[in-house]
């Protein structure tokens, strides 16, 4: 299974390659942009070069990951599904924009064809979104894209030695459906093979 290309009408994601860590490091070696990631910032264009190599290698049965670009060629971003679980149908969604192109809504149309992708092929029921309450931004996002917040995970997640609360929020497969019926063009993006 390789992960598909999708086309928006602004941008194009395509699985994310070593290509893209120079666009990529504009985020992961932001502090601002990393402050409610998982990981501390990258001090280094190599360091992020060798986590997208780590994202890039893994099964896309359990994980995947785009580069977002514009049509144009600008990376401006990039979003994952994680913790897949087959027998649970679940997974999680992450995201991050490049600092320079936050409130433009690209998150907004790259989330979709994403979501779409993993509710038909790879079979989920359930997706999630685990966000630190302070990131108001993703919490925003979320809501928009359809989930439902649940409540919080306390210390869910241990950061350079910091332990941080959760906020999870979760779409099932039920709702994406309702929500296409009432509206498909948001998940009618092109996509195709790479």
């Amino acid at each position: 299974m390789t992960l598909p290309l999708f086309e928006t009408p602004r941008l194009t994601l395509r699985p994310i390659s070593e290509h893209d860590a120079e666009g990529l490091h504009e985020a992961y070696g932001d502090a601002a942009a990393m402050r409610h990631w998982d990981h501390p910032p990258s001090p280094d264009v190599s360091q992020t070069a060798e986590r997208i190599r780590i994202s890039s290698e893994a099964d896309p049965r359990w994980h995947g990951m785009w580069a977002i670009q514009t049509h144009a060629g600008r990376f401006v971003g990039a979003i994952n599904y994680h913790a897949h679980s087959e027998q649970q149908r679940r997974l999680a969604l992450g995201w991050i924009v490049v600092p320079s192109c936050w409130r433009q809504g690209l998150m907004t149309e790259a989330a979709s064809p994403v979501i779409s992708h993993c509710f038909t092929h790879l079979n989920v029921h359930r997706i999630e979104a685990r966000i630190e309450p302070e990131n108001l931004s993703s919490r925003r996002l979320a809501a928009k894209l359809g989930f439902t917040e649940e409540g919080t995970l306390r210390d869910w997640l241990c950061v350079a030695g910091e332990f941080r609360s959760v906020v999870m929020y979760s779409l099932l497969r039920t709702e994406w459906m309702t929500r296409l019926e009432a509206d498909p063009r948001p998940f009618l993006q092109r996509s195709r093979p790479c």
